[in-house]
């Protein structure tokens, strides 16, 4: 079971590359970011205009357009970006919603699984797009990225 799902993992390394053309404060395509970040062109488009509905990028148009962040980098966390994409996480049904399980006070399960699931989105909720875009990232080995 993935927790985040492969758009959510694409949409966070588009971010990651805008993040680290923002430097050069202008757009970057969305053609130069699917090759860097190696997620086909059709799919970023998707992606970037669901960044873009949430105002989390903004477009510019003509021959030097494309997308820049809408906000600074330290504004902008990873729990925003992956609930843009995917929606609020959930950990289990019971959690996305009061009223959904008809045990939940009866549970001994469920608020454990709240806890964890408090705790996950406090932390990714605390790591912002800044932090991500300043760590260069594993590096590969053996053909595999880390």
């Amino acid at each position: 079971m993935d927790i985040l799902r492969r758009n959510t993992d694409y949409a966070l390394r588009l971010m990651v590359g805008l993040a680290r053309h923002q430097e050069n404060n202008g757009s970057v395509s969305t053609r130069l970011l699917a090759e860097e970040q190696e997620v086909s062109y059709q799919l970023a488009c998707k992606l970037m205009q669901q960044l873009h509905d949430a105002r989390l990028v903004a477009s510019c148009m003509g021959p030097k357009g494309g997308f820049r962040l809408s906000r600074r980098l330290a504004e902008i966390s990873l729990l925003e970006i992956i609930e843009v994409v995917q929606g609020p996480l959930s950990l289990n049904r019971c959690l996305a919603k009061a009223g959904a399980c008809p045990r939940a006070g009866v549970c001994p399960v469920r608020g454990k699984i709240g806890e964890l699931q408090g705790r996950m989105g406090e932390y990714l909720g605390g790591v912002t797009l800044e932090e991500l875009a300043a760590n260069p990232g594993a590096k590969e080995t053996a053909g595999e990225r880390t």
